[in-house]
């Protein structure tokens, strides 16, 4: 499951701080797009270690952004449960939902190009599949679906097609995507279209079956090379990190009747491929914040990837809703008054994001394993890295 949440259970919803970690030195800061060059922040290591030691996690990281620089990356623990191999600020993690707000921007980035609109509707962008499509599906805008207003359920199953059903469907992703997407057009809507927020990662597996239709191009192949290559975003991929037996990269961990159990990588220890538009990239700290940095900068008004104008579109919700274009929208004093925010799990993997956009900075969260403690201790973590960045900008 992909997840999302409004705000965190912790010290970010009571405006709480975790003390910040004196007496380590400044944090080692680089321009942005040198991040992964940076070695790890000793205050940022301090800070992570005792919250994974209570929350007993394989590993936990950490990283402070502004527009143009990384301020402090870390991580601490290990790859593996059971294996000496310590986990590193350089390691790529499953970001999960987080993947949202990428597919969201490369859809802008379509936008921008005229090859779509926020209003072009699902019958129009997926012409072979009007007629089988239930009739209420035809009108649902683009924006809808980014928004998750199109009506689509929750579940990422099928009616007549299971999980383990989906990691079995033929063909490439694209001809996957195609699959799945015909059969959950094919059900009625579980709400009002337009009406009601129904978080569905659907609605994200319909966007990037639509940018692949419009581009002609698998969603894997067109975010590398619209999104992660100029971003210099290299360490980014899909489904699970590493590569067979070996303990190359952090092996994601699975909370099952109690235990931790590793579970190492392999074509079918994440959620279906197709599900890729709504959840499977797994990154680098530093190029992830890359990713955050751009967004940054297009709400302090700097053209990037996008015109400044249009990373605000994406930025901004429809008056009184809280989720748009891949990111959750809530007012916290720390951040000047509205962040941008999202979580991300395949239940085997937690990370989440926060976006300052006012105080131009943002903080992201990731460790390698799922479940209620993990959750915890990323929130636990979050504020811990906003306490530093602030209480360093004070100082």
């Amino acid at each position: 499951m992909f997840l999302w949440k409004a705000g965190p259970t912790l010290g970010l919803l009571m405006g709480l701080m975790v003390p910040i970690a004196m007496g380590q030195g400044p944090p080692t800061t680089a321009p942005i797009d040198k991040g992964d060059q940076v070695g790890p922040d000793p205050r940022i290591v301090a800070l992570l270690g005792p919250i994974r030691e209570k929350h007993e996690l394989p590993a936990l990281g950490a990283a402070i952004v502004t527009g143009d620089r990384l301020i402090g990356v870390g991580v601490v623990g290990v790859r593996r449960l059971g294996d000496p191999t310590r986990a590193t600020h350089r390691d790529t993690f499953h970001i999960g939902s987080c993947t949202k707000a990428m597919t969201a921007t490369l859809l802008a980035l379509l936008v921008r190009d005229g090859k779509l609109t926020w209003e072009t509707t699902l019958e129009d962008a997926l012409p072979d599949l009007a007629r089988t499509m239930d009739p209420a599906y035809r009108r649902v805008t683009i924006e809808q679906l980014l928004a998750q207003r199109s009506g689509f359920s929750a579940e990422s199953a099928a009616r007549d097609l299971s999980i383990l059903q989906m990691h079995a469907l033929p063909g490439t992703n694209r001809e996957k995507r195609g699959a799945y997407l015909k059969r959950i057009l094919g059900e009625p809507p579980d709400v009002p279209v337009g009406q009601r927020f129904v978080y569905s990662n659907r609605n994200y597996v319909a966007a990037g079956a639509i940018a692949e239709k419009v581009s002609g191009q698998e969603w894997e192949s067109l975010i590398t090379t619209r999104l992660f290559r100029p971003l210099k975003m290299g360490s980014a991929g899909f489904g699970a990190m590493g590569h067979g037996n070996r303990v190359d990269q952090p092996w994601q961990h699975l909370v099952k009747d109690g235990k931790v159990v590793p579970v190492g990588p392999g074509p079918r220890s994440d959620n279906p491929a197709l599900m890729g538009p709504a959840g499977t990239v797994h990154v680098s700290l530093a190029d992830w914040g890359k990713f955050a940095a751009a967004h940054l900068r297009g709400a302090a008004g700097k053209s990037g990837i996008l015109p400044a104008e249009d990373f605000r579109r994406i930025q901004t919700p429809a008056t009184g809703q809280t989720y748009a274009f891949g990111w959750g929208f809530a007012d916290r004093p720390w951040g000047g008054g509205t962040v941008l925010t999202h979580a991300g799990s395949n239940t085997m993997n937690y990370a989440v994001i926060w976006l300052a956009p006012r105080r131009d900075f943002a903080v992201l969260v990731v460790t390698n394993q799922g479940g209620e403690e993990a959750e915890k201790a990323c929130d636990e973590a979050a504020s811990a890295m906003i306490g530093l960045h602030l209480g360093a900008a004070k100082g």
